[in-house]
């Protein structure tokens, strides 16, 4: 008897085999229960599993080869999925999810185009190293490897950008996979894990049995044990430091280790400066808080950093657009220290000389048990805050003209801070992360490394059904929203009430800048004439749209925008001409800003 791909239950050797494994299982544990009542699809097990990993929300959008899937959909009402409109849109909506909820995030695909519509969603979840379980269907075992229709590898495509790509061929393998794709994806350093099921094996029946034992990966070891050595080191290092500058990440943020290091920050007394994805880490109230450094970062702890005699990176990769040009990176630090999880990070880019490896958590609790309250470092505290009050972030304001600035500050004064923020990619999202001032972790949700326009607003679907009583604002430029626009349906559909931020400057800004300021203003291909009319296409899609060019109509449009329940869309029409600065140009070093007017 062959085996069918498409309706078929599996041979009848492998159905004897599977019931005789049943009954020795019974047998040991002591189980009795009717086993033929347990024999079910791939499709209804994999539902099963997500629910057993608690998952309470699932992003997706159907195909051909996934109809098993979502058929089983059907049969359980407890199983929750979101249809997105594009598959891209799932992806960065489960993204956005698991960096605001710290669970994590799954989607859903087709094979074919429908799988690899989630390549770039997948690379952003890695680079910046978001727990995610993402799943693909494929097609039948039978005709892989004949270019059948919808057919691709994406299971080998993904390899480079997910901890570990899964090709199921046994449905029986289902539950281990599953379990072991979710700790993958949530342990050590964090990021997305793929499992890619066939049609037919999505159909397959088995006896169902969760894998409830806990997983254990040979090689894999992602808590590894804080060494008190280490942390003695960095200590004796402050003790010996007069200038000393923290760099916190989005490690900090991922390690939910944001009360660790305020701790630590206020018994060292040490500053801190919080990179883009690691804005809301540390408080941005505080009095040792610097600012965000790097590429568009704030003169103090650009500066702080190029005079340092002593750097700590904390949960950081020392990341390009915070080093900028490394031959000339903090030249004054006789130490340089990093807390990382991942060992591959210590040493890639910049020397380390203390090398703390471990959960960030755990790192900080026992420098705290055996840190010393000091106050040698007042005077050079006293020196960086002269300068923030010397140097702070500013803009040339206007009566005449809406600045995007001022809307960004606009936001954080009416949401006291509390909001949840989504960017996009570009000049707006720079000018959030200088004039919001994030107070908790968790609160800024924007595309580090790889940097992927179509991202913020997505994401913002995502943080909302993960936090349905929290106010979630969707940052984007007017290119990015177009590269997702079709989502606001989702919004409709559900009245999700995200609230749509929309800096329109008519042009690809940040291209524009970079043009303007490298390549002698010669402007090429940055125009976005022709975009639609965000008011009306919002309209269209059953969303409140409101526009506003001048500070008046910005308020009162912004005030309606947040007293009227679901979503709605603001558009802020900006000037083409705003750039964001300071700005670090490429193939120089921190201490090199423009400064801009």
């Amino acid at each position: 008897m062959k085996m069918e791909t498409e309706t078929g239950t599996g041979t009848d050797r492998e159905l004897d085999a599977e019931r005789n494994h049943a009954k020795q299982h019974d047998s040991e544990t002591g189980r009795n229960y009717d086993r033929e009542e347990e024999r079910i699809t791939g499709s209804e097990a994999l539902l099963r599993l997500l629910l057993a990993e608690g998952v309470d929300c699932v992003f997706g959008y159907p195909g051909g080869n996934a109809l098993h899937i979502y058929d089983a959909m059907t049969g359980n009402p407890a199983f929750r999925h979101l249809l997105t409109r594009h598959e891209q849109g799932a992806v960065h909506a489960a993204d956005g999810y698991a960096r605001s909820t710290g669970k994590i995030g799954v989607c859903i695909a087709t094979s074919g185009p429908g799988a690899t519509n989630l390549v770039t969603g997948i690379a952003t979840a890695y680079m910046d190293s978001v727990p995610m379980v993402i799943i693909t269907a494929n097609v039948p075992t039978t005709v892989m490897g004949t270019d059948a229709f919808q057919e691709a590898d994406i299971v080998s495509m993904t390899m480079p950008i997910t901890k570990h790509s899964y090709a199921v061929r046994d449905v029986r393998d289902l539950p281990r996979i599953v379990r072991e794709a979710f700790h993958l994806a949530g342990s050590g350093r964090k990021g997305p894990v793929l499992i890619d099921i066939p049609k037919d094996v999505s159909n397959h029946r088995m006896l169902f049995q969760p894998a409830d034992a806990e997983v254990r990966l040979r090689g894999y070891d992602p808590m590894p044990a804080v060494d008190p050595d280490a942390v003695g080191e960095l200590l004796a290092a402050i003790a010996e430091a007069e200038r000393p500058v923290i760099i916190a990440g989005g490690g900090v943020v991922y390690a939910d280790a944001s009360a660790e290091l305020l701790a630590f920050v206020e018994r060292t007394r040490m500053p801190v400066a919080t990179t883009l994805l690691g804005l809301g880490g540390f408080p941005s109230g505080h009095e040792l808080w610097l600012g965000m450094p790097g590429h568009h970062g704030a003169y103090t702890p650009n500066m702080a950093i190029q005079n340092a005699d002593l750097l700590i990176a904390i949960g950081s990769r020392f990341d390009d657009r915070v080093t900028m040009k490394l031959d000339g990176f903090a030249p004054k630090a006789k130490r340089i220290a990093h807390i990382d999880i991942d060992p591959a990070e210590i040493g890639k880019n910049v020397r380390t000389d203390i090398a703390c490896l471990g959960d960030i958590k755990d790192v900080l609790r026992a420098a705290n048990e055996a840190a010393e309250k000091s106050d040698r470092f007042e005077p050079w505290i006293a020196e960086l805050q002269r300068s923030k009050a010397e140097y702070p972030l500013r803009y040339r304001d206007s009566e005449t003209e809406l600045k995007p600035q001022y809307v960004i500050e606009m936001i954080h004064e009416t949401t006291k801070g509390e909001a949840i923020m989504t960017t996009d990619v570009g000049q707006h999202q720079m000018w959030t992360a200088q004039f919001y001032a994030f107070r908790h972790p968790r609160s800024l949700i924007t595309s580090g490394g790889m940097g992927t326009m179509g991202f913020g607003f997505p994401a913002a679907i995502g943080a909302q059904m993960g936090h349905p009583g929290r106010l979630v604002v969707s940052v984007n430029g007017d290119g990015g929203m177009q590269m997702c626009a079709q989502e606001m349906a989702v919004c409709a559909v559900h009245n999700l009430p995200v609230k749509i931020v929309v800096i329109n400057n008519q042009v690809l800004g940040m291209v524009k800048q970079q043009q303007e300021l490298m390549y002698e203003r010669r402007y090429s291909q940055i125009d976005l004439a022709g975009s639609p009319d965000f008011v009306k296409l919002a309209e269209a899609y059953g969303i409140k749209g409101l526009r506003a060019s001048n500070k008046a109509d910005a308020r009162q449009a912004w005030r309606e925008a947040l007293d009227t329940p679901g979503p709605v869309l603001v558009e802020f029409m900006v000037p083409t001409d705003e750039n964001v600065y300071p700005m670090v140009l490429g193939g120089t070093t921190l201490d090199q800003m423009i400064m801009g007017e």
